[in-house]
């Protein structure tokens, strides 16, 4: 070798092996630091995911849950109902929600389900059309509330001299269709009407309660979610007569 390449400056500059090898393992330690943090912060993150529901008294079972709207039945009636802070509620439910119970109930307007069962807001998750049925859009709804917000309970709620149960009567007995998209509702009542059609005494009064048995029968057989939900016990499904002239709730067995 000559002198000019022996005596060359930049050899000095040169990694060896041993240096390669240890910048390498640097950068391998790096890495890894950086992988535990970022699976820390995930997890942090998950945390904040699973945090306490907005309204912690609310997570019920389905028989605490049944109970709590009867008790709050029976204030109503008595005209005792309890004073609701709703400006305090807001903010808490601004993030989130979890109903301690899910209600199908008629679109009367003599029918209120928050004030019925003496309940706050972020308390109830109400589906309301004309006679209380299930259709495709209030099956899915329940399945919303069961399965994304942990409602324990569904109660069918039906009541007396419902005028959607007693049009739909009449016009089957007529043979005559109802204006409009009104015949939609008849179709969804029928069959509550005409298996009490032939019986004697109050067809009225039995069309509405089978009209409740009918789709308590119906939602909680609703598969994939709400069957499943009350096979493994997690959700009830249960009906009840609201009474117009004293506001009592009759449940149904």
């Amino acid at each position: 070798m000559c002198e000019m390449c022996r005596d060359n400056p930049f050899d000095r500059y040169r990694p060896s092996r041993r240096n390669l090898l240890i910048v390498a393992g640097s950068l391998l330690a790096t890495k890894a630091a950086c992988a535990k943090e970022t699976k820390k912060e995930a997890k942090t993150e998950t945390k904040k995911e699973a945090k306490a529901p907005p309204k912690p008294q609310n997570v019920l079972s389905p028989d605490a849950s049944l109970e709590r709207l009867l008790k709050g039945n029976s204030r109503y009636v008595e005209g005792v109902s309890l004073r609701h802070d709703f400006k305090h509620e807001r903010e808490a439910l601004v993030g989130g929600q979890n109903p301690y119970a899910a209600i199908l109930s008629c679109a009367d307007s003599r029918i209120a389900p928050e004030y019925a069962f003496d309940s706050g807001r972020g308390d109830l998750f109400v589906c309301r059309v004309a006679g209380n049925f299930a259709t495709d859009e209030v099956i899915a709804s329940m399945e919303y509330a069961v399965a994304v917000l942990g409602v324990p309970l569904i109660l069918v709620l039906g009541h007396e001299s419902c005028g959607a149960v007693d049009a739909a009567i009449k016009s089957l007995k007529d043979n005559k269709a109802l204006p409009g998209h009104m015949p939609s509702l008849v179709t969804g009542i029928a069959p509550a009407v005409k298996a009490v059609a032939q019986q004697a005494g109050d067809v009225l009064g039995k069309a509405i309660r089978q009209n409740v048995i009918d789709n308590v029968g119906k939602l909680g057989s609703a598969t994939p979610i709400l069957g499943a939900a009350v096979e493994q016990r997690k959700l009830r499904v249960v009906g009840g007569v609201y009474g117009l002239s004293d506001g009592r709730v009759e449940m149904m067995a």
